[in-house]
C-alpha cells in the first residue's frame, strides 16, 4: 500500500509537471493575456485543467479497462490537432492587438483628446475588441468557460494515450491504474492554476501603470502560438507524415 500511495503521489506531480508543458503554456496564455485578473486567470486554469482531466481520464479509461490500442497516426493526427488549435487561438487575438496598438477606436469611443477616465482606455479592456463570437457571445458566461474547457480537451486527447501506458507499465491492476490518472488529472488542474497566476499577476500589476504592457503580451503569446502551432503541425521533422494524419 505504501508502494501504491507513493506511485499516485508521484503521479501528482508528474500531472503538475505536465502542466507546464510548452504547448499548454502557449495556449492558455492566449487566453489569460486578455485577463486583467487574477482571479479570472485562476478560473481558466482550473477549467482547463478540467477539460484536459475529463478526456485523461475517458480514453485513458478506455485504453486501461478494455485494452484499446490507439494506432501511431491517429496519435499524430491529434497532435497536429493541437497545432491548429495553436494557430487559430493565436491568429484570432492578433486583429484586436493591431486595433490596439493603432490607436483604433472602438464603436462608440470618445474621440482622442475628450474627457475620458483611464479604465475606459481600449488598451485595459481587450475582452470588448476580440473577435467577432467575443463581440457576439463574450458578455455570456457559458462562452467564457467553453473556450478553456475546450483547450484542455483537445490536450488531454493528444496526451491521454502516453499517461494511459505510463500507468499500464507500472500498474497492472485497472483499478489502481484509474486512481492514477486521477492524481495525475488532479496534478495537472493545481499546475494549470499556478501557471496562470503567475503569467496574470504581473498583468494585473502593470495595467494601471503601463497601459500597453498587456497588449505587447498578448501580441507576443500570439505569434508565439501560430509559431509554435505551424511547428506541431509540421511534425518536428517529419511533416510529410503530419500532413497526411490530417489531411484527407
Amino acid at each position: 500500500m505504501l508502494t501504491l500511495a507513493s506511485l499516485l503521489g508521484v503521479g501528482f506531480f508528474l500531472g503538475m509537471r505536465h502542466a507546464t508543458d510548452a504547448d499548454h503554456v502557449i495556449a492558455v496564455s492566449t487566453i489569460v493575456t486578455r485577463q486583467r485578473s487574477v482571479q479570472s486567470a485562476g478560473w481558466i486554469g482550473l477549467l482547463w485543467g478540467m477539460g484536459h482531466t475529463l478526456t485523461v481520464l475517458m480514453v485513458g479509461g478506455a485504453i486501461i479497462l478494455f485494452s484499446i490500442v490507439i494506432p501511431p497516426s491517429l496519435n499524430l493526427a491529434m497532435e497536429a490537432g493541437v497545432g491548429i488549435m495553436l494557430v487559430v487561438l493565436g491568429a484570432a487575438n492578433l486583429p484586436a492587438v493591431r486595433r490596439r496598438l493603432g490607436g483604433s477606436p472602438r464603436p462608440g469611443a470618445h474621440a482622442p483628446g475628450s474627457t475620458r477616465h483611464g479604465h475606459d482606455d481600449p488598451a485595459l479592456r481587450p475582452h470588448r475588441h476580440g473577435s467577432a463570437l467575443d463581440r457576439w457571445f463574450g458578455g455570456l458566461g457559458v462562452y467564457q468557460a467553453a473556450r478553456p474547457v475546450l483547450v484542455g480537451i483537445v490536450h488531454g486527447l493528444a496526451g491521454s494515450a502516453a499517461a494511459a501506458l505510463l500507468v499500464l507499465a507500472t500498474i497492472p491492476d485497472p483499478g489502481e491504474g484509474l486512481a492514477y490518472l486521477a492524481l495525475f488529472g488532479l496534478g495537472t488542474i493545481a499546475g494549470m492554476m499556478l501557471v496562470t497566476f503567475a503569467m496574470a499577476a504581473p498583468l494585473a500589476f502593470s495595467c494601471d501603470r503601463m497601459p500597453r504592457f498587456g497588449t505587447y503580451v498578448q501580441l507576443g503569446a500570439s505569434v508565439l502560438s501560430v509559431a509554435f502551432g505551424l511547428a506541431l503541425i509540421l511534425g518536428a521533422g517529419h511533416p510529410d507524415a503530419a500532413l497526411a494524419a490530417v489531411l484527407p
